[in-house]
């Protein structure tokens, strides 16, 4: 997420009462989850398997548990809660605000849009020309829409992300910075839930067509003019590139890239990153041609 206004690593290192290594002149323009890092933002690191990850990233300026040597062009903020301390910055952003059962004043409505009774729009949202807002949908707080998107009935765009911190305490919600971004041309079908990004935009691409029941994780990016059956189930930070068909009920798993021009049939599951141009079937999902082989000399051995 895009910081309102910027400030310095050496100026949030004193807000937070904690100590710098490193440039504390680099300024903090945006906050981000390790997963959608750009140059300079803020993120944070607590768990051993990501020091490395976090120190060589794209990330300016790192809030950290543990005194580490600092990358060149980079700070440290060592703090004793580096989560609580990110999840406090992203709060203070993106603050709690009360909803109203209608359009939010705030929002922006294109020419020749229509929202249907019930529909509500949250603040900031900002949608464009000829949509058109089926009964009971709900556009979530700063969700944007270009033209000519459809939503269906029932649909939630920008839900709060499913993404938690484990504790000894329990599971604390991250507070989500990101929005949701409906290209051009794209259609949501009834009772979907798109969630938004923890710190990006979920991005639905131009084209895209979604069947009931859809879930879309947080900072998830669908390319253009896919298709997508009903009860997909696709994880968060999932990358899916353009013309691609995925069919009902196929679920894929978090931080995964699926190629351009992929297929998926029904009820498959995806735990890997799939190259492109090709058709895949089955838990774990393979190449159809080879599962359905598989299949074939299982059905042999069993009359055996």
């Amino acid at each position: 997420m895009r910081l309102n206004q910027a400030t310095t690593a050496a100026q949030l290192a004193t807000q937070l009462n904690a100590t710098l290594i490193g440039d504390g002149e680099l300024d903090i323009t945006g906050l981000n989850e390790i997963h959608r890092v750009e140059q300079g933002d803020l993120t944070f690191v607590d768990f051993h398997k990501y020091y490395d990850v976090a120190l060589k990233s794209a990330a300016t300026v790192i809030l950290i548990d543990q005194v580490r040597q600092c990358p060149p062009g980079k700070a440290l903020i060592v703090v004793k809660e580096p989560f609580k301390a990110y999840n406090g910055l992203v709060l203070a952003e993106r603050p709690e605000q009360r909803w109203s059962d209608k359009v939010d004043p705030s929002a922006t409505i294109g020419a020749g849009t229509w929202v249907a009774t019930g529909a509500i729009v949250g603040p900031g949202a900002v949608i464009g020309t000829n949509c058109r807002i089926n009964p009971n949908a709900v556009i979530g707080e700063g969700v944007v829409l270009e033209d000519n998107v459809i939503v269906g009935a029932g649909a939630i765009i920008g839900e709060e992300a499913f993404y938690f911190k484990k504790t000894a305490e329990g599971y604390i919600p991250w507070r989500s910075g990101g929005s949701v971004l409906l290209c051009s041309d794209a259609e949501v079908g009834a009772n979907c839930i798109i969630a938004r990004g923890v710190s990006s935009v979920t991005t639905i691409g131009r084209g895209t067509k979604l069947d009931a029941q859809v879930q879309i994780g947080h900072d998830c990016r669908i390319g253009e003019h896919c298709i997508i059956a009903a009860q997909v189930g696709i994880a968060g930070n999932t990358t899916v590139g353009d013309w691609c068909v995925f069919q009902g009920q196929v679920g894929i798993a978090q931080n995964l890239t699926i190629g351009d021009r992929t297929i998926i049939l029904a009820k498959s599951g995806v735990s890997k990153s799939l190259e492109g141009g090709k058709e895949y079937f089955g838990y774990p999902a393979q190449e159809a041609r080879t599962a359905f082989k598989d299949i074939a000399v299982l059905r042999r051995l069993r009359k055996k």
